[in-house]
């Protein structure tokens, strides 16, 4: 081991030791008590709807609450929940950023259904036109009927097979 190292060694111990006493104390830690009386603890601000009586512990910090002044009468609470007035502007920007990530990822997910539906239906058009052609050309269609024997198509069979076709195409090719 080289000397300098030697020295330097107690004093990265040293640093190390400090950075595991402080850390804890820079956690902030909400603790109240919840509708059902049980103890919450969270790293975030209590809900607005729980009393400022029952938060227990706030983070030490002389930073303000983020959470949002409670009104004094039950009318204007009222009032102010009704007229979706936001929390702080903190909160507000992420709930906005959360739900544009929602109303992207729903357009998203609509584009590809879309996708999905025009690659089936041009797949659909596709067998629809050569199975029309293959009947127009008069090459022999057989078919399992519901015995499980073959049967070859007549021309009664060809011609209402010559219609569904017609009508596949209209609305499949569109």
């Amino acid at each position: 081991m080289h000397p300098t190292a030697r020295h330097c060694l107690p004093l990265v111990a040293l640093i190390t030791s400090l950075f595991t006493l402080v850390t804890p104390a820079t956690a902030q830690q909400w603790k109240w008590r919840d509708a059902s009386g049980q103890i919450q603890y969270s790293d975030r601000p209590p809900p607005a709807t729980v009393p400022e009586k029952d938060v227990l512990v706030r983070p030490r910090t002389n930073i303000p609450s983020p959470r949002p002044l409670i009104p004094q009468d039950a009318a204007s609470a009222a009032s102010a929940t009704m007229a979706g007035t936001p929390a702080t502007p903190t909160v507000d920007k992420r709930l906005e950023a959360e739900r544009k990530k929602a109303e992207d990822a729903e357009k998203e997910k609509q584009r590809a259904e879309k996708a999905k539906q025009d690659a089936e239906r041009a797949e659909g058009c596709a067998r629809a036109k050569s199975y029309q052609k293959d009947l127009n050309e008069g090459i022999r269609i057989s078919r399992t009927n519901a015995k499980g024997d073959r049967e070859i198509l007549d021309d009664q069979g060809r011609d209402a097979e010559k219609a569904r076709m017609r009508e596949a195409v209209k609305n499949l090719c569109k």
